[in-house]
């Protein structure tokens, strides 16, 4: 049985909408589209933050709120991979810096979506306090 599902449609031009059990989103050069590189950072990014979630709760830690930026770089416009990605984990309000950073961390390692993004490219992880 499939881990999960989503159906993806679209026109001959480069127009679509991603459907997935829970949502819907338009795509590509459809209205406000999501376009690849979009999807996989907030792929990486969800993943990631579910994982570190996860982790953080578990080591009953707590803070008030938290965002993540991530951005793709390709040393080469050419190159049809990235090679480096930077995420940005900003959290608010921490309970412990030090045991979050770790969290982080092991959200990180933990993170399936990373794994297979660090195949092709270096992340760098961030994590800033405020």
């Amino acid at each position: 049985m499939a881990y999960d599902n989503i159906k993806l449609n679209y026109d001959y031009d480069f127009k679509g909408e991603i459907i997935s059990p829970t949502a819907k989103a338009n795509l590509g050069e459809a209205d406000n589209g999501l376009k690849p590189y979009h999807m996989l950072f907030g792929a990486l990014g969800s993943c990631f933050y579910a994982t570190f979630l996860s982790v953080a709760k578990k080591m009953r830690l707590t803070f008030g709120s938290a965002s993540i930026e991530v951005s793709g770089y390709k040393s080469d416009p050419e190159l049809k991979i990235l090679d480096n990605v930077e995420m940005n984990l900003i959290i608010t309000n921490p309970s412990n810096e030090e045991r979050l950073i770790k969290s982080a961390k092991l959200g990180a390692e933990y993170c399936s979506i990373h794994a297979l993004v660090s195949k092709s490219a270096n992340i760098k992880l961030n994590v800033v306090f405020k």
